[in-house]
């Protein structure tokens, strides 16, 4: 039975304990914050580090390597390189937005998708997980992230907006709700340039001068910055093949 120690029982450290329990894995231990780290890598098949990404290279420098022992981490923002002491380094990084509890654990299993590199024995748990596995090397992590930020945190952030124009006319949320959720299906179905409806994809810019004129001047920022995007995406751009740093 393979072992595995967890550095970061938060959100996704309890839901990885949980899964590679419920796979068989001897989860020997969690590693709190403010806990010694220096033999943690000691007796176990798998380190693996699911601290915030800020200290995820301070923890693995601290670290006795061990030979044998493979050190990982679940992070999108960084690469193999945040764990340059150890000679066996992976990561396993679930592109998902992980809930607390049971949740988190169901999520794991729901064959989502996973960023992968490194050891094999990454590769190896992502597919007992059910997930749907890329690999992606440290070169390409950021935009990788950026994307997966953008598609996460910045929708939710979008749907903000909504819920407050919403609770100013009593409508309830869930009706928009249902309308997002229709547009993704869209998007998944057609594409997102084909999958665009609306007033800036027509070039109804009556309708738009309206949008602006009944927002709050605080809310108005955004529509702008979305509209500007929308007429981006509704005249097409050519995708680029080169990185910004190439």
């Amino acid at each position: 039975m393979p072992s595995v120690r967890i550095i970061g029982p938060g959100r996704a450290g309890m839901a990885f304990s949980a899964a590679l329990g419920s796979l068989g894995w001897d989860v020997v231990g969690l590693v709190h914050r403010g806990d010694p780290v220096a033999k943690a890598a000691q007796g176990v098949d798998l380190l693996l580090i699911t601290t915030p990404d800020a200290r995820i290279a301070d923890i693995a420098s601290q670290i006795i390597p061990e030979p044998e022992t493979v050190v990982a981490h679940v992070a999108g923002s960084l690469g193999l390189s945040a764990l340059t002491p150890h000679p066996r380094r992976g990561s396993l990084h679930p592109l998902m937005a992980l809930p607390p509890g049971e949740d988190g654990v169901r999520r794991l299993f729901s064959g989502g998708w996973f960023a992968v590199a490194g050891d094999e024995m990454m590769f190896n748990i992502g597919a007992a997980l059910n997930g749907h596995l890329v690999e992606i090397d440290d070169q390409i992590r950021p935009l990788y992230h950026a994307a997966a930020t953008i598609a996460a945190n910045h929708l939710v952030a979008l749907m903000g907006q909504v819920q407050r124009i919403a609770e100013l006319i009593d409508m309830p949320m869930d009706a928009y709700l249902d309308l997002a959720e229709g547009s993704l299906e869209n998007v998944r179905a057609l594409g997102s340039r084909d999958a665009l409806t609306g007033p800036a994809a027509r070039g109804d810019n009556a309708t738009i001068a309206r949008h602006i004129a009944a927002l709050p001047n605080n809310e108005r920022e955004t529509y702008h910055a979305m509209r500007r995007e929308a007429e981006r995406l509704a005249r097409g751009t050519k995708r680029t093949n080169r990185l910004p740093h190439e």
